[in-house]
């Protein structure tokens, strides 16, 4: 048979996670992609949409279009899709707290494209369960936030059926530190909680239950060791067959079919070295799509300077072609399952189920996952896995190329010029977008949008599913801020556990840890009482990781900590550093807002008299900007290249002796 001849599978779908600056800017690159061989779009909302807040509220400041589109109302959604039918388009949104909103704007847009609601086909993220332990944008507690990813499963079951409507990630959990058999565990055990939810509401009848489970998709995370990764997913097709056919008596085996779409692991992108992640993300996509029995049925790549920043339009098109390289030029889909009949993955593969058994029989003990969110169990097991992997890069066990071995280069020919490898968002947009949603809201027909959102705040309150009101609001004009601020009034809003009030790692201190002990202890008997170093995560972003990494390590160093979690205010930052007498304060700021928000902090300091505090940052911070900031009053900046925290821990008592005018040799 020739090549020409050979019976070749389909391709998965081909996405990248695009969104920036503001609707219009967005279309063109979506337009752009779908011309280059995209398949599908995977739209990136900002921050303030994410969390409920128009463009205009105080804590978007800095926030508006810098990790996604900014969508305050129908007008942003028709501009994002201008001339693209969505009736032909399979479209995912990452999206979960105000998964609903969002949903319901994309039909108000369709109708007004004059396609049938009923024909659309794509996904909404809306697993706001694991928002609590990673990526940060919960809005309302656990419970009335399964109501709401519950009436959306049950809405588009029965109005939009080709919909995708719930897309349980295990992704971000991987990035929060899970294992592969805490991922199986922590996205079967969420899966177990809403369709439970689902179940108990009343909203499906029995005939129609089987449908929900089989719409249920997921989202998975494959890191570089990609053979552990390929069986991890063979688990996964296993798992979710037994699950399905056992717990709920699904009989129709395509109902049963474990059907994902994934990214591979941005936590082992690099900032030293980045060229290396090139190779990174090629071999963690082969995980995902080797084993023909449990192949993605979409992929999206992250560019390889994501550590650096935004991507370009030019780096997401790389980041497509090694999908189309993979897919057309190679062989890979002209065979069948490359691992059928191997006893190495096999025995990997049980070895990861009979782990999450008994991991997710831990989780059922304990009244579920909703429950252990709430108690704290689950992140808290987070935070002690991504623990050990930053102790094993500490000590080498873990090697990272460019990072804890093989660190000497040559200076990179893709980070160099003004741009250093990464696209800058205009400071002008977040004016224009703010301007432009006053507009809109001067131009409204006031009468409509009370009226919708009277009849929003009758459902929230009576139980009533949230989907026809809030598409209601959608047709009416109603802002994001304003049908979240709805909400809001009537579930409240909510602050997960950190998850940092872990027990010391067992394993012996490090020498240079031991030096750094000695430092804090010292210090803190030369000042008159032990140091305390406040951790603040200002703004809207909720990536948590890395601020919980580092106070573990300076509560293990000797430090006192303060740290209340994700989403605090300057003012509330300033506050409580002056409050609890601390002697310095580190903030982590990954979304891009980072020169506003230290301005912020900044000027809130002087005004209450605690203007000496010296002040950290830690996050992805362009080279130019960290040099402003640190001729501006800035003690330190770190960034993902620095994964030396015994070092980063000894910079800020070095630091601190500094504001007190002590010996900095002792």
């Amino acid at each position: 048979m020739s090549q020409d001849t050979v019976k070749r599978d389909r391709p998965w779908l081909m996405r990248t996670y695009s969104g920036h600056s503001s609707a219009q800017a967005s279309n063109a690159l979506y337009r752009t992609n779908l011309s280059r061989g995209q398949t599908g779009l995977s739209v990136a909302f900002d921050l303030p949409t994410q969390t409920g807040y128009d463009s205009d509220h105080p804590l978007a400041r800095g926030e508006v279009g810098k990790v996604g589109v900014p969508i305050n109302h129908i007008g942003d959604m028709e501009a994002l899709f201008d001339q693209i039918p969505l009736d032909q388009m399979n479209t995912s949104m990452t999206i979960n707290a105000t998964a609903p909103w969002l949903l319901a704007l994309y039909v108000a847009v369709a109708e007004r494209q004059g396609v049938d609601p009923s024909t659309l086909e794509g996904t909404t993220q809306n697993d706001v369960l694991k928002e609590y332990l990673s990526r940060g944008t919960y809005i309302y507690p656990p419970v009335p936030s399964v109501r709401l990813t519950t009436d959306l499963i049950a809405y588009t079951v029965e109005n939009i059926p080709k919909w995708n409507p719930t897309n349980v990630c295990s992704y971000h959990l991987q990035e929060a530190g899970a294992t592969p058999t805490q991922e199986l565990a922590y996205a079967l055990s969420t899966a177990i909680a809403i369709l439970d939810a689902v179940k108990d509401s009343g909203q499906v009848s029995e005939e129609r239950f089987h449908d929900v489970v089989g719409r249920i998709s997921f989202f998975v995370n494959a890191g570089i060791r990609f053979v552990e990764e390929t069986c991890k997913l063979r688990a996964f097709g296993r798992m979710w067959e037994e699950l399905t056919q056992q717990r709920y008596g699904v009989d129709n085996p395509k109902q049963r079919r474990f059907r994902y779409g994934v990214q591979v692991n941005s936590l082992g992108l690099t900032e030293s070295q980045p060229e290396n992640n090139v190779q990174r993300i090629v071999l963690e996509m082969l995980a995902v799509t080797l084993s023909k029995s449990s192949r993605a049925r979409a992929i999206q790549l992250p560019a390889w300077n994501e550590a650096l920043g935004l991507p370009r339009p030019w780096d997401q098109q790389w980041a497509l072609r090694m999908q189309q390289v993979l897919a057309l030029e190679t062989d890979l889909l002209e065979y069948g399952d490359l691992f059928e009949g191997s006893h190495v993955v096999e025995t990997k593969v049980q070895e990861l189920i009979a782990g999450a058994k008994e991991e997710m029989a831990r989780v059922e003990a304990q009244g579920g996952m909703v429950a252990c969110i709430e108690t704290g169990y689950v992140k808290s097991e987070l935070v002690q896995s991504h623990t050990r992997r930053m102790r094993n890069i500490e000590s080498g066990e873990l090697q990272i190329i460019g990072v804890n071995c093989f660190q000497e280069t040559a200076e990179s020919p893709l980070t160099a010029g003004d741009e250093s490898g990464i696209m800058k968002v205009d400071k002008k947009a977040e004016e224009e977008q703010i301007a432009s949603l006053r507009s809109f809201r001067s131009n409204r027909e006031h009468s409509k949008v009370e009226q919708a959102l009277q009849l929003l705040r009758a459902a929230a309150t009576d139980g009533s599913n949230i989907m026809p009101p809030s598409i209601e609001c959608a047709r009416a004009g109603v802002t994001t801020g304003e049908w979240s601020e709805v909400l809001r009034e009537v579930f409240g809003e909510y602050r997960a556990p950190t998850g940092i009030d872990i027990a010391p790692l067992s394993e012996s201190a490090s020498e240079a840890l031991i030096v750094v002990r000695e430092r804090v202890r010292k210090t803190g008997k030369e000042l008159g009482r032990p140091l305390r170093l406040l951790i603040g995560k200002p703004g809207l972003d909720g990536h948590s990781n890395g601020a919980e990494q580092i106070a573990v390590k300076a509560r293990d160093a000797g430090f006192e900590i303060v740290y209340e979690g994700i989403r605090l205010t300057p003012s509330q930052i300033a506050r409580a550093a002056q409050e609890e007498g601390v002697h310095l304060i580190g903030l982590s700021i990954l979304s891009g807002s980072h020169m506003e928000l230290i301005d912020d902090i900044f000027i809130e300091l002087k005004k209450i008299g605690a203007p000496d505090i010296p002040v950290v940052i830690g996050g992805i911070i362009p080279e130019k900007d960290a040099k402003h900031l640190l001729q501006n009053g800035l003690k330190a900046v770190f960034t993902p290249k620095d994964m030396d925290m015994n070092s980063i821990m000894d910079a800020m008592v070095t630091i601190i002796r500094k504001a007190h005018g002590l010996d900095l040799s002792a």
